[in-house]
């Protein structure tokens, strides 16, 4: 009997694009010759493996946000994330699974599989054509593995499909720096066939690019704490002269409408298509789910010579005393009162890559090799847009390292990046910063729970998540993250 490709049974929920680039979707029940034979079959699966990556916008706010310092939850949070972020986690949460990311995976290698062997079927299907499509696919691989490594650690590595009942379905988990150099060398190689452009802006701004692959290996050396190559990744990007960033009065276009000048990778959406985001669910008034942090609000709202306007007004709203929320994915100005209209209420793009952050990547890169006047200036570059006055600041990589968390902070707010950065500060130099990490985090909670996550927080390996039971449960060869083994 003919084996079926087990990706293709999957009926694509899940939501994407305001374009109709991303309207192929690969047909349920195939088999392997009746369906890989054309660059269609191949461009469908690929349409699957973006759409896959959207839908997981909720889930990239919440692991890039909940156990940082720039959110607190509302009424309507539900008991796992808050659980979470009190850092009561244990394997039986459901953000512990990371099935989403390895859908996206699977997608992406059976395009890698496959599509060579499209292009021995199908005459009209180039070598660019099949070369560009890998360089996707390539790209949403790897990006998901990198949230992987830095959500789980240690993770199961694979290359290959889950297509048949004989695919190698119990797989251990690989090292995490062994992860990260593979999906490296794939980047390093498959960036020569990935377009510096494609036809639409929102192809441009929604599809794997050079820009989106320099974007994704500076964020990855700068994981690694390879300072150069992140510096050499961001200069590729400058280098186009493609990219800039906003004009300080134009700065909310950042999020509407969005593609802006400024976008390198982002996930598009629309509403009127049932194309929904989960952003303006979990941030809207009404849904009370997350709120800025008490932290943040003041930081936006200081009253010195430096008052937030720009990034202020653009990042959080207030609606009465003490009463606050997150504005980027909700409003269509800068106002506070500018809600989004029915049609588009779920159609905010989810950023992954703008300039501006790979501007602060390269800032932190040089603070970090000592070239602090270069570092300064790409600072202050970024303040200057912000419409905020420059910094001076001693010649130390730690006063660096805290000017630029900040500005981080200021400029990316709630846009998922806050709990790694934090991660990367407190892992650098051998953990040295570990306990500034700590305080960081104990900030943001209540007093009766400081000591207790106080004491989680001191083992690094509780920085990570648990492996979700389920998971351990299905796959034999699997073993707990070390910390949860201990702690259990």
């Amino acid at each position: 009997m003919k084996l079926k490709l087990s990706l293709l049974f999957i009926i694509l929920f899940l939501q994407f694009s305001c374009s109709k680039w991303m309207e192929l979707m690969p047909p349920e029940g195939l088999t392997r010759e009746e369906f890989w034979n054309t660059k269609e079959d191949v461009q469908s699966v690929l349409m699957g493996a973006y759409s896959a990556f959207a839908g997981m916008d909720g889930l990239l706010f919440k692991y890039g946000e909940i156990r940082g310092d720039l959110v607190k939850g509302g009424t309507n949070q539900s008991l796992d994330e808050q659980k979470i972020m009190a850092g009561n986690i244990y394997p039986d949460n459901s953000l512990c699974s990371w099935s989403q990311f390895y859908k996206v995976i699977n997608y992406c290698n059976e395009v890698i599989l496959n599509a060579p062997l499209v292009k021995g079927k199908d005459n009209t299907f180039t070598d660019y054509q099949m070369n560009s499509y890998l360089s996707e696919a390539y790209f949403l691989r790897s990006i998901s593995y990198f949230y992987l490594v830095r959500i789980y650690k240690d993770v199961p590595y694979t290359t290959q499909p889950t297509e048949s009942d004989n695919s190698d379905i119990y797989l251990a988990k690989t090292d995490g720096d062994t992860i990260l150099n593979r999906i490296v060398t794939d980047l390093k190689k498959y960036r020569n066939y990935a377009p510096n452009d494609y036809q639409t802006l929102e192809e441009t701004k929604g599809r794997a690019t050079k820009a989106a692959y320099d974007a994704l290996l500076a964020d990855i050396s700068l994981w690694q704490f390879d300072y150069t190559a992140c510096i050499n990744y961001v200069q590729n990007i400058e280098a186009t002269n493609k990219y800039d960033l906003m004009p300080n009065d134009k700065w909310y276009n950042i999020y509407y409408p969005g593609n802006s000048l400024e976008s390198i990778f982002e996930l598009q959406y629309n509403n009127s298509l049932l194309q929904k985001n989960s952003t303006y669910d979990l941030t809207q008034h009404d849904a009370y789910n997350y709120r800025p942090s008490d932290k943040i609000v003041t930081l936006f709202t200081q009253t010195d010579k430096d008052p937030e306007v720009i990034r202020g007004l653009g990042s959080i709203a207030k609606y009465g005393e003490n009463d606050y929320i997150i504005w980027k994915y909700v409003g269509t100005r800068p106002d506070g009162r500018s809600v989004r209209p029915f049609n588009v209420l779920n159609s905010c793009s989810w950023i992954i890559y703008r300039y501006a952050d790979v501007l602060l990547m390269k800032a932190e890169a040089l603070s970090q090799l000592g070239r602090y006047t270069e570092a300064l200036q790409v600072l202050n570059q970024i303040r200057f847009r912000a419409d905020v006055s420059p910094l001076s600041l001693a010649n130390s990589p730690i006063v660096y390292e805290d000017a630029i968390l900040n500005e981080r902070a200021l400029e990316l707010a709630f846009e998922g990046k806050r709990w790694f950065d934090l991660m990367r500060m407190g892992r650098r130099n051998n953990y040295t910063r570990k306990l500034d990490f700590i305080n960081i985090i104990l900030s943001n909670v209540p007093s009766t729970q400081k000591r207790i996550l106080s004491i989680k927080l001191a083992n690094p390996l509780g920085w990570y998540m648990p492996i979700a039971k389920q998971e351990l449960e299905r796959n034999i060869n699997l073993v707990q993250n070390p910390y949860y083994l201990e702690s259990q």
